[in-house]
């Protein structure tokens, strides 16, 4: 039987920043509009931790009875480790996504921004089908899940996050989506590069797979670089982008320099943290010197 531990490791926590940065920024855009909403942003937030989480059991179970996870370098999954059964796994992604649902439903409704549901209901689907139903688009290496990850982790979460609240989005606030959606990127490349020797073994054809380790490693290193200079130029005033700038790029060394070091396996957890961190330290750092600027 699974522990709690286990189940914890099973959210895969790691991930959790690229669901709650572009909130953090979307907040911090509705108060540079004047018009931020506590209850609306804590709904915005929960939604996207629930969407993420439930994207991670949903990964756990399809893989594990695809059999993909037999070989992976990564901790031990819930399902392809027996520590639980596929049915229980499936049923905790599908109440992660239903709950996220339902409390979208609820800020919706608040917002009246009811033309927000048709990408809602896109997030939902494509979370699904990541890794599961007959085709996976996370197994075909062909650019969708990063796009994905971009289009849902990056722009929507950030606009629609200020969207609930102030329905406006100046040009500030998407250069701050587009940043914090390439870091998302990164985050999932530098997770797929540690697995590409168990995921040739297994059949998943991720696009670090496609690139090979050398050009994966080279992308990761661009959507760190250019997502860090999105930051600064989305962090308002000269003392809100010089700050963004020396932290994130200080990160961004910690993060990088182990897979520059060509660290492989296991030891890639480390910049995987690192850049999960960097995604963070994005997040909040543009949306409070936003926040900032809009008091």
């Amino acid at each position: 039987m699974a522990s709690l531990n286990d189940w914890v490791e099973g959210a895969r926590l790691r991930t959790l920043p690229a669901a709650a940065a572009p909130v953090f920024i979307g907040m911090g855009g509705a108060a540079y509009l004047g018009g931020f909403s506590f209850w609306r942003s804590a709904l915005a937030l929960l939604v996207g931790l629930l969407l993420q989480v439930g994207v991670n059991f949903a990964n756990d179970y399809s893989d594990g009875v695809r059999g993909t996870d037999e070989h992976r370098a990564g901790p031990p999954r819930l399902t392809a480790g027996g520590g639980a059964s596929p049915r229980t796994v499936l049923t905790i992604a599908l109440s992660c996504f239903g709950l996220a649902g339902l409390l979208g439903l609820v800020l919706l409704w608040i917002s009246g921004q009811w033309v927000l549901l048709i990408p809602g209901v896109a997030a939902v689907v494509a979370a699904w089908f990541y890794t599961g139903g007959r085709h996976p688009y996370g197994y075909m290496g062909v650019g969708l899940s990063e796009l994905f990850v971009f289009l849902f982790f990056g722009l929507f979460a950030t606009v629609g996050t200020t969207w609930v609240q102030v329905p406006s989005a100046p040009a500030r606030l998407w250069v701050g989506a587009t940043g914090v959606g390439l870091l998302s990127i990164a985050l999932l490349f530098i997770n797929n590069i540690r697995d590409i020797p168990t995921d040739k073994l297994s059949g998943k054809r991720t696009l670090p797979v496609r690139l090979g380790d050398s050009r994966s490693r080279l992308a990761y290193y661009g959507l760190v670089i250019v997502g860090v200079c999105a930051g600064t130029v989305a962090a308002p005033g000269f003392l809100g982008s010089l700050c963004t700038l020396v932290v994130l790029a200080a990160l961004a060394v910690i993060a990088a320099r182990p897979v520059w070091q060509g660290a492989s396996g296991r030891d890639l957890l480390h910049p995987l943290k690192m850049t999960g961190i960097l995604t963070l330290a994005y997040g909040l750092l543009v949306g409070g010197f936003l926040a900032l600027a809009g008091f």
